[in-house]
């Protein structure tokens, strides 16, 4: 009888692995940016944010307010700090506001 080779490992290196193998971490990287914004930024912001957009390494924010879009503005560079800390490593470089 052949003996089975054991392909034990645990679930997140198993996810890792297939996240890797099948090209699926920019996909992964956008639904984490998604998620961080609405976690850090809390609901005073959330409630004028229409859409939130990671396109390689640049963050596109949408929002409804001209008044916080100029006052978010000015912490472009925080933005991108605590969302990458939040994240674990650099994913976000520039942010745009619209």
């Amino acid at each position: 009888m052949a003996r089975r080779i054991s392909n034990e490992g645990s679930i997140a290196d198993v996810l890792k692995e297939f996240i890797d193998k099948n090209k699926l971490q920019p996909g992964m990287d956008k639904i984490d940016v998604q998620a961080a914004w609405k976690s850090l930024m809390g609901n005073g912001v959330n409630s004028y944010t229409k859409e939130v957009v990671l396109k390689g390494t640049t963050l596109y924010v949408y929002l409804t307010s001209a008044v916080l879009r100029e006052e978010l503005s000015y912490g472009k560079q925080k933005i991108i700090k605590i969302i990458n800390e939040e994240l674990g490593k650099e994913v976000i470089k520039e942010v745009v506001l619209r």
